[in-house]
């Protein structure tokens, strides 16, 4: 049975691996035996390999151990969560934050505790997948706006039943297309139509904002959108997730939210590690000034070539080819080149829009980028992309 299905996925060109790697996942790796340039990590400012988010972790489990025993409500709560959720809510701007061992954690968790049966869902046609699952976990009436949609997500809102609770769903910064969600636009909205707006700034968190608060700060609307959730393995280059917002809303999920409940606490050591990367992304704002500098060198640089990019905004650059067989074909030229750039396919994506999403980092070189656009005009025109 699984190998039939798994040949069926193979046929569509929709058929996965997973790549070893001899190191650390920095502007270069190890894959094979030759080192590559990696373009295709979130750890927009490496902070993943920088040298006091490592020692941060190696004391908290050197002091606490690799495991937090269980969940916190039955095993206690170790100081490094304790430090990680207050320096969160000071980075944040907001009363109070909880963590959670990973971003799909808390939206499938954190949305079903917002909303239940009785309510209404709607969600901008691109979330997350792990939001989309929440949505659907919450048992609501779920409905999709088209993406970025304005006009389509308001006439939704016209027709809805008067007082129903309602929960507007998106992405602060979308994965896969670099773009961003019209915030402001979408605060007034839940604002008039009394909805809660759920805003997902796992790719924002540490990269967008003049201070890298994150997709709220970038619009200045901190102020008007309460809660929001994020991540900690993107930007700060640890693990697990976090939701941010005032003090009832924190103890309400404490003692309602299944995935904190039942699951056991994040590691010690990855909770120091994100508190160690939230001080220096706030001591050292150069990083972020390389990490858009870069992202300009290599945006402009992909754009010259000939490539066709998404609507993006962000150090993610997602190069457009359309079939997933071609994507495919195109990531092995570029690995063939020395980038590693995987192609990223449905369901990942929609039907016909795959693509290479390339992402860039604080720490990569001028000249590691000028080799992989080299690499990409190489790559295009064996794959028959030029």
């Amino acid at each position: 049975m699984f190998h039939d299905r798994l040949q069926q996925l193979a046929d569509r060109s929709l058929l996965r691996q997973l790549r070893p790697l001899g190191s650390a996942t920095g502007p270069t790796v190890e894959l094979s035996g030759r080192t590559v340039i990696l373009l295709s990590s979130n750890d927009y400012l490496g902070l993943a390999t920088h040298p006091e988010v490592i020692q941060a972790a190696i004391q908290a489990t050197e002091r606490y151990g690799t495991g937090a025993g269980a969940s916190r409500l039955v095993c206690g709560t170790l100081p490094p969560h304790e430090e990680l959720e207050a320096a969160l809510a000071a980075f944040k701007r907001t009363p109070a934050a909880l963590t959670f061992g990973s971003g799909y954690l808390a939206n499938v968790g954190v949305i079903p505790t917002l909303i239940g049966k009785d309510g209404l869902i709607l969600a901008d046609r691109l979330s997350h997948a792990s939001l989309i699952d929440g949505c659907r976990l919450s048992g609501a009436d779920f409905r999709v706006y088209r993406h970025r949609d304005l006009d389509h997500l308001e006439s939704i809102l016209k027709r809805r039943a008067a007082g129903r609770p309602t929960l507007i769903v998106t992405d602060g910064l979308f994965s896969m297309d670099g773009d961003l969600a019209p915030l402001p636009e979408l605060a007034a909205l839940a604002a008039r139509f009394e909805a809660m707006l759920y805003v997902d700034d796992a790719h924002g968190t540490g990269v967008m904002g003049p201070s890298g608060r994150g997709t709220l700060e970038h619009f200045d609307v901190e102020g008007q959108i309460p809660f929001h959730m994020g991540t900690l393995g993107k930007a700060l280059g640890s693990s697990g997730a976090y939701i941010a917002g005032s003090a009832d809303l924190i103890r309400y999920l404490i003692n309602t939210c299944k995935p904190f409940i039942f699951t056991t606490a994040p590691p010690p050591g990855a909770a120091a590690a994100a508190t160690a990367a939230l001080a220096v992304i706030q001591k050292d704002p150069a990083r972020r000034a390389r990490l858009w500098a870069n992202r300009d060198r290599l945006y402009t640089g992909l754009r010259r070539i000939g490539f066709r990019l998404t609507e993006t905004v962000s150090p993610i650059l997602p190069v457009l080819v359309g079939e997933a067989d071609k994507a495919l074909a195109f990531a092995e030229q570029l690995l063939a080149q020395g980038v590693y750039a995987p192609a990223i396919r449905p369901p990942t994506v929609p039907d016909a829009t795959s693509r290479i999403r390339v992402t860039v980092t604080s720490e990569h070189t001028a000249e590691q980028l000028d080799a992989a656009l080299t690499a990409f005009a190489h790559a295009g025109t064996a794959a028959g992309l030029r």
